[in-house]
């Protein structure tokens, strides 16, 4: 046998796979091995050195792995004594030896059996490893105190080890791990950073344990009140006896009356007739009386009853919709397409289940404050339904959908049947609120306890852990709202059909503050229509020069300050009736927090006007290049992020390959520095849809050309000066119009994204369709370029020397 401190050849040896646990090196254990492949290997290892590997399986649950169902890394023991079993099985004791790398499997037919090659370990002994050795002995002590329960010899071991070494094996013995875990303190070669993850991974358990045992304290405290409850019951009961009356008999007929009452499917029936008959027998001083009564009143409120779906009203649901919100134009025909299609399907119902459900999931996008949720709303009156909405911004534990099981003290239906209890019916409008918002944690993933509420082909038999029978949820209509769609699950997302809110233009914003927010707060504030009149300019003036957001919801805000100040002056006296003008808005509101035009004041040399993107809608901003004395190197600041870092390096690259075209010479770059600032520093930026402007600052900043201040521009660019589809181009264009630009560059084939935008917008707009960067600077620059020499780039003039082969 070889050797297996030979550095020269690699020793062969049996594998043996085992499903979630492991011997670590310098670690021994009692292991039952039963499997034929195992005792194979176990047999033929007692022949030669009574040596074998042990390797974990990826899936415990494998009955006969095979090599590509195993990680590559084990431990290498040795068997120091055996005891067969009477069904055949081997009961040895194994010692860690080594950690080793299968390198190749030379045998799988009788038992595996593969080459390996043994992996040293990087030490280290530092006072940071002192230190992480001795919490990790404190809290696994600590966790004994809470109930953790570790093997004597094992915790003697942990306590009397020298070395950092053994230490973290033995540790990684008595952890409570899953089989990835387990599996990466093995593969870590790191000393220091194995001991990380096991100080990571006591303190985590450490919190469980605490957990657990508050949970205990709850329920002995839970368990005392129901023993006094149950004897103030018995002696009700007593007294009700001698009275003639049979208080207890008398709380089962309520609930079987309510049962019968609650038309439940047969399933439902048996389940609660079940629960009943345990607590008719079940003594009155079992504490597990007031957790079944819990379970029945649920089981009872719950509406079962089919609802009967009123027609739907295709004019009256549009004429609601348009009473509700100002503009959302094609939202709102998507929505009455939508209804649409439901209504055809309860016209030719058959007898397939399918017909007449939701066809599919809405998931509104925007962002906030542009009326998804009051939307939502709207749609429950025009449908004549209940509307029904939970938050899920910030739920982490999946038993918040589900439920928790009846086992666990205070448990509870998932947020889904609540939602449900609340609104009394089958069929509600039912609106799950900021989706993009869910997280995920050990306690499990929330989004995937979604996939079986939010998929209409089997929501039918929803399974909620705490009611134990399936629940219909074909017949809700599901509505969920996001701002963003990047941290929605690509599952989830593809459950949903996505309708997008744009932001509003001024012209919206200042028609929905006339017909709708004014209204509002007149009424919230007490006021008459005749005490509260602000003229139009004015409230366009509120709308320019005090608001700068995608929704309304700041608008609303400043015109809720308007009313507290009026309602403040007809307290004291001090109100004139007559309408607030657009100049004595900042007798009201102070001063302007918005200019009205944030253009530049003049053409400006490295300066170029950008559009971006934003979840409040578009803006722009200003790219500013500046050129001095150096070596070559390229500056970026002002927080950008990695795409908008490689597009500068795109623009510095196209414009080197060009330089003759803008009249620089072949090593221009060699002598300077450029400096590339994209203000607002605190802001994070990101994109390629600002190569145009990083191009054109650029190409400025070089040649001394101005950039026309009135020109705002977007477009990804190439290498070879191509300029790409973006998107965003409505929000882009309305920022433009705020900001008083006056002619826009956008790609061409972005042409088609302008039938979006308002007409009146398009009128005070001059566009320019660009699919190269020539087209861009010919328009952006205030002066033409200087004419270009015959060579015009670098591939010109490689060419010419004959270096690149056509």
């Amino acid at each position: 046998m070889t050797n297996i401190n030979s550095a020269s050849e690699q020793p062969i040896y049996p594998i043996i796979p085992v499903r979630d646990g492991i011997v670590y090196p310098s670690t021994e254990n009692v292991l039952i091995f039963g499997r034929k492949l195992s005792v194979e290997a176990i047999q033929e290892a007692m022949k030669r050195d009574k040596k074998v590997v042990l390797i974990m399986q990826k899936n415990p649950s494998l009955e006969e792995p095979q090599k590509n169902d195993l990680f590559k890394v084990g431990v290498l023991v040795s068997i120091e004594k055996t005891v067969f079993g009477e069904k055949g099985e081997i009961n040895a004791l194994v010692k860690g030896q080594s950690r080793v790398k299968v390198v190749e499997y030379t045998n799988s037919l009788e038992y595996l059996e593969a080459k390996v090659e043994v992996l040293e370990d990087q030490l280290a002994d530092d006072d940071e490893v002192n230190a992480m050795t001795k919490h990790i002995a404190a809290q696994i002590k600590k966790a004994i105190n809470l109930g953790k329960t570790i093997d004597f010899v094992f915790l003697m071991n942990i306590l009397n080890i020298v070395t950092a070494l053994d230490f973290s094996y033995q540790v990684a013995m008595v952890l409570d791990l899953k089989v990835e875990e387990r599996q990466g303190l093995l593969e870590e070669q790191d000393l220091k950073k194995r001991l990380k993850k096991e100080v990571e991974y006591i303190d985590r358990e450490i919190k469980i344990l605490e957990i657990e045992q508050n949970l205990s304290s709850k329920t002995q405290q839970k368990f005392e009140r129901g023993m006094r409850e149950s004897f103030l019951r018995e002696k009700m009961k007593t007294i009700e006896e001698e009275l003639g009356n049979k208080g207890e008999d008398k709380e089962i007929d309520e609930y079987q009356a309510k049962i019968t009452k609650a038309e439940m499917p047969e399933e439902v029936h048996k389940k609660a007739v079940k629960e009943l008959k345990r607590l008719a027998q079940m003594s009155q001083y079992n504490p597990e009386a007031s957790y079944i009564r819990s379970y029945l009143d649920w089981l009872v409120e719950i509406p079962w009853k089919d609802a009967k779906d009123s027609a739907i009203n295709i004019d009256k649901a549009e004429k609601i919709l348009n009473e509700d919100h100002y503009g959302l134009k094609k939202i709102k025909e998507r929505i009455i397409e939508y209804l649409a299609v439901m209504q055809l399907a309860k016209q030719k119902e058959t007898k397939d289940a399918s017909k007449g459900k939701q066809p599919t999931i809405l998931c509104f996008v925007g962002p906030p404050g542009v009326g998804k949720t009051s939307l939502g709303k709207s749609i429950a009156r025009a449908l004549n339904r209940k509307f029904v909405k939970i938050s899920l911004g910030g739920i982490r534990d999946e038993a918040e959908i589900r439920g928790h099981r009846r086992t666990y003290v205070g448990a509870l239906p998932g947020r889904m049947i609540q939602g449900i209890k609340q609104a009394g019916t089958t069929n509600p409008v039912f609106m799950l609120d900021e989706i993009d918002k869910l997280g995920r944690d050990y306690r499990g993933d929330p989004s995937a306890a979604l996939l079986e509420a939010l998929d209409p082909e089997q929501n039918n038999a929803f399974s909620d852990h705490y009611l134990e029978v399936p629940y219909d949820l074909s017949k809700v209509f599901f509505i969920t709202t996001a701002n963003v769609l990047d941290t929605i699950p690509e599952a989830l997302l593809d459950r949903l059909e996505v309708v997008n809110f744009p932001g509003y233009t001024e012209d919206e914003k200042f028609n929905i503050a006339k017909q709708y927010l004014i209204k509002k707060q007149i009424e919230a504030h007490n006021l008459s229509a005749s005490e509260m009149k602000i003229a139009e300019s004015a409230l366009k003036e509120i709308v320019r020069r005090f608001t700068r957001e995608a929704g309304v919801r700041e608008l609303e805000r400043q015109i809720a300050t308007v009313c507290r100040k009026i309602a403040r002056m007809i307290v004291e006296g001090k109100h004139e009736k007559k309408s607030i003008t657009a100049s004595e808005i900042e007798k009201f509101l102070g001063p302007y927090k918005y200019s009205d035009s944030i253009i530049e004041e003049k053409d400006s040399v490295g300066i170029s006007t950008g559009l971006a993107w934003t979840q409040a809608g578009g803006d722009i901003l200003f790219m500013e290049v500046a050129i001095m004395p150096g070596k070559g190197s390229l500056t970026l600041t002002g927080h950008l992020g990695d795409v908008m870092k490689e597009s500068c390096q795109a623009a510095f690259s196209y414009i080197r390959s060009r330089y003759a075209r803008f009249g620089l010479t072949k090593d221009f770059f060699n002598k300077i520095d450029i400096h590339i600032h994209v203000p607002e520093g605190a802001v994070p930026k990101d994109g390629p849809s600002a190569g145009t402007a990083l191009t054109t600052a650029m190409v400025s900043a070089l040649t001394k050309i101005p950039v026309r201040r009135d020109v705002a521009m977007t477009g990804e660019i190439t290498l070879r000066g191509r300029v790409l589809e973006i998107g965003g181009v409505k929000e882009k264009v309305i920022a433009a119009h705020r900001a008083h630009i006056k002619k826009v560059i956008i790609p061409k084939e972005n042409k088609k994204d302008l039938e979006d935008i308002p007409k009146y917008v398009l009128d005070d707009l001059e566009f320019t369709f660009a699919e190269n960067m020539d087209d861009v600077l010919e328009v952006a620059l205030a002066k033409p370029l200087p004419k270009a020499n015959r060579k015009t780039s670098v591939e010109d003039e490689i060419q010419e020397e004959g270096v690149l082969v056509n």
